[in-house]
C-alpha cells in the first residue's frame, strides 16, 4: 500500500471510532508508531483537524466528515458476501439495515462495477442447516438497548413452551450452537441469563437505565457457555 492509500485508509478508520490509539493503526497498516505520527501529522498538515486525548487516542474533531471518494471492486464484492451471510445469520431488522447500507454503496460505483456486482450476486449461495431460525426482527432494537444502557422488558418462551415476562438489563449478545443468544441481567432471577432471540416473543425498550452498575464483560461470561463453538 503506497502513502497516499494509507494516509486515506487511515483517515477512514479515525472517522469510523471515537478514539483510536497510535499502536491499532500501527497493527491495521502494518507500520511501525513512529511512522503513525508522522502519517498523523501528515494528515494535519494537510487541514485535518486532529485531536489528541492521554489514555484514549487520537479522534477527529466533532462536526469534520469527508464522504467516501470511491469504492474498489473488491472491497463491494467483500460488502456483498456479507450480506448473502447476514440473511443467515442474522434478523431480519438487521439485513434490513445492512441491504440499506449497501445500496448507498452501491450509488457510488461506476457502471462496470454495479453490472459485475450484480452479476456475482447471481453467483453466489449460502446453504445453512435447518434448525436454524431468524424469521424474528429483534436484533437492531437489542444493539440500540444493549449499547445506550437501558432496561428492556421480554415475553420468552422456553424450551417447555412456557411463557413469561422478564425485565432485563441487557449486556451483549453471543451467537453460539447455530443461534442468537441474549445475555442478560434477569431482575427476576436476580442473576444473569441466557435467552435464544428466536424464543423471545415481544421486546420492550423501558427507556430506563440500568440499575445495576458492575456489569460483567461479555468475554467473561463466554467462559459459562455450555458448549465452545
Amino acid at each position: 500500500m503506497n502513502r497516499i492509500d494509507r494516509l486515506f485508509g487511515i483517515l477512514v478508520l479515525l472517522q469510523s471510532r471515537k478514539y483510536i490509539m497510535a499502536d491499532h493503526i500501527a497493527g491495521q497498516f502494518g507500520i511501525s508508531i513512529r511512522t503513525v505520527y508522522r502519517d498523523m501529522k501528515a494528515l494535519g498538515e494537510q487541514g485535518i483537524p486532529l485531536s489528541f486525548e492521554p489514555n484514549k487516542g487520537y479522534c477527529i474533531v466533532p462536526g469534520y466528515f469527508l464522504p467516501p471518494i470511491s469504492f474498489k471492486s473488491e472491497e463491494a464484492n467483500a460488502l456483498l458476501l456479507m450480506e448473502k451471510f447476514l440473511g443467515g445469520f442474522a434478523d431480519q431488522s438487521i439485513l434490513q439495515h445492512y441491504t440499506s447500507a449497501l445500496n448507498k454503496v452501491k450509488a457510488v460505483l461506476k457502471s462496470s462495477q454495479k453490472e459485475k456486482l450484480d452479476s456475482l450476486n447471481e453467483q453466489i449461495r449460502l446453504q445453512l442447516p435447518h434448525r436454524m431460525k431468524n424469521d424474528f426482527e429483534y436484533l437492531s432494537a437489542l444493539q440500540n438497548a444493549i449499547s445506550a444502557k437501558l432496561l428492556i422488558q421480554i415475553s420468552y418462551k422456553n424450551n417447555k413452551e412456557e411463557v413469561s415476562k422478564r425485565e432485563l438489563e441487557p449486556i451483549g449478545l453471543i451467537f453460539y450452537a447455530f443461534s442468537w443468544h441474549l445475555i442478560g441481567w434477569c431482575h427476576l432471577r436476580n442473576a444473569y441469563r441466557d435467552f435464544k432471540v428466536n424464543q423471545i416473543l415481544d421486546i420492550k425498550n423501558l427507556g430506563l437505565p440500568f440499575k445495576k452498575t458492575d456489569h460483567i464483560t461479555v468475554d467473561d461470561y463466554m467462559m459459562y457457555l455450555p458448549v465452545n463453538y
